[in-house]
């Protein structure tokens, strides 16, 4: 499931760890923008933003044929 781990720039402590199946961010000169299946959930300022981190596990799953 993707998972996110949004870093402040400023204040430790305060990261914010989002997780949905459909999770999905965009990146705009100005904002942070999450979406899920039904449309943006989460936004923050850029400024405000250190780094945005991927950090769900890898799923185990079949072998590819071949």
């Amino acid at each position: 499931m993707p998972t996110y781990v949004i870093v402040h720039a400023e204040r430790r402590g305060e990261d914010v760890r989002l997780e949905d199946e459909h999770l999905a961010v965009e990146l705009t000169p100005h904002w942070v923008t999450f979406h899920d299946g039904a449309g943006p959930c989460y936004a923050v300022p850029r400024e405000q933003v250190a780094c945005v981190m991927r950090v769900d596990e890898e799923q185990d799953g079949p072998a590819p044929e071949g």
